[in-house]
């Protein structure tokens, strides 16, 4: 092999999967992960694809659902996220939630092992040297200041970011079933699961009313200065953020006690607070939606409150801490390269996309755009009927400059499906099945070599 390594810069999951898909192709890799030598503000471990946030990627229904959809995209263009992710599953309802330290170990395994990556532990401080002749940048929300600065610096653009939260995890052992009880919402049966998937504690209207008064008068995490005006993406609110909009939030978001039956008691719930198996032994559980900025003393008080857990013990309690991402459509390509710097590609939450799963897809994206150009043939990115083209589509190039804000995949960033003869126009559960069965047959279609992407349209567009 005689091609020059891709450097990429983060060993999250964006770039974690960049290094798989470009190490696939025969092109070697040098993967820079700055932990443990310096470790960020959310981070506990050395790991590689260290899930922060939530171990769940959601639902994952590729006939009726968009995220769902790219699972099964990126399961067959090879994803080794989504590998690590099927074989450390938990049961999640209909979702696909992880054991977070398994998923981890099989990720840093996976790479570690391959022969054509190289791990480097350490920062890369400022932008990467010119003799690095193509860069993959994965560093994620947490970018380092000296590299974001640089990143800046060279495009001429201001910072953007946004608060993201963190839900407290407690002990299932420290629960109680004689108020809580085990039951996925209407009952499904999801990958891995029972239908009894999540555990439910109810509260009537009068505790509810008082969590939720407790919650606004809670000190919270006080903002430095320079942090003040930095918005909250809209699909991760604090719960207290939430809670200000008006008493009844909650009951109508995470809170909802629609399609649960309490068997302990004969009264229907007001609503429901709902934790979801976070690792293997089922002996953690996170709280469902209950991203939190309230101090550490005054999280424990408040969420004792809640019944069933009077006597709960925390494994990790809630937090809060500041992302950054790039004016992506006015900045990169189609491809993903900085247009002031081809040599430099980015992936992941950088590049404004939202979640776990958007952001390896883009990082496979990445990948297998910067091993195409190593090798020298040529890679159209894919169709925008599919579900990664219409999120790459996006952030490079539909979405507003002026407003841009982190997306997550979703059929409003699809191109309309035609209806078929005789059909005036498909609804519902039609709709996404026809947006579905195109997608996987168009990125097919790609993934065999097909002209596909902006340069010619393929079946559906």
């Amino acid at each position: 092999m005689t091609a020059k390594p891709i450097h990429i810069i983060g060993g999250g999951l964006a770039g974690s999967e960049a290094a798989w898909q470009i190490a696939g192709a025969g092109v070697p890799v040098i993967l820079h992960e700055m932990r443990p030598e310096r470790m960020t503000e959310a981070h506990q471990t050395e790991g590689l694809a260290e899930l922060v946030c939530s171990n769940s990627f959601r639902s994952d229904d590729a006939e009726q659902n968009a995220v769902g959809l790219l699972h099964e995209e990126m399961r067959r263009a090879g994803s080794l996220i989504m590998r690590a992710g099927d074989a450390n599953q938990v049961p999640a309802g209909g979702a696909l939630a992880v054991d977070r330290h398994g998923f981890s170990a099989a990720v840093t395994e996976a790479i570690q092992s391959h022969p054509l990556i190289t791990v480097d532990r350490g920062e890369v401080a400022g932008l990467p040297p010119e003799s690095w002749q193509s860069v993959i940048i994965a560093t994620g929300p947490l970018t380092s200041t000296s590299l974001a600065e640089a990143i800046f610096e060279l495009t001429g653009e201001d910072s953007l970011a946004f608060f993201d939260a963190i839900a407290p995890i407690v002990y299932k052992e420290s629960i109680d079933f004689s108020k809580a009880w085990f039951q996925s919402r209407y009952d499904k049966v999801g990958p891995g699961g029972s239908g009894k998937d999540y555990i439910n504690c109810p509260l009537d209207r009068e505790t509810y009313e008082r969590f939720i008064s407790e919650l606004l008068a809670a000190p919270k995490t006080e903002f430095k200065d320079w942090e003040v005006d930095t918005p909250y993406f809209e699909g991760c609110l604090p719960i207290e953020v939430m809670a200000e909009r008006g008493p009844e939030t909650l009951r109508y978001g995470p809170l909802k006690p629609v399609g649960l039956t309490n068997p302990n008691s004969e009264e229907k719930p007001y609503a429901v607070v709902q934790l979801r198996q976070d690792n293997a032994l089922g002996t953690l559980y996170n709280m469902v939606g209950f991203q939190t900025k309230l101090k550490y003393g005054e999280q424990s008080r408040v969420l004792k409150m809640i019944p069933g857990l009077e006597n709960a013990e925390f494994a990790r309690l809630g937090g809060i801490h500041r992302n950054t991402f790039l004016n992506s459509p006015r900045l990169l390509d189609p491809t993903l390269r900085l247009k002031a710097a081809p040599r430099l590609r980015f992936a992941g939450q950088i590049t404004g996309v939202e979640g776990y799963v958007e952001s390896a897809a883009i990082g496979l994206l990445a990948g297998r755009l910067a091993a195409s150009e190593c090798l020298g043939t040529t890679s159209a990115p894919p169709p925008r009927t599919t579900a990664m083209g219409a999120l790459l589509r996006h952030i490079t190039l539909d979405a507003d400059q002026r407003g841009f804000q982190p997306m997550n995949v979703n059929f409003g960033l699809f191109p309309e499906v035609e209806p078929p003869p005789g059909v005036r126009k498909l609804r519902g559960g039609d709709r996404k099945r026809a947006y579905t069965s195109r997608a996987l047959a168009d990125f097919d279609a790609w993934l065999q070599g097909a002209p596909a992407g902006e340069l010619a349209p393929t079946a559906g567009q």
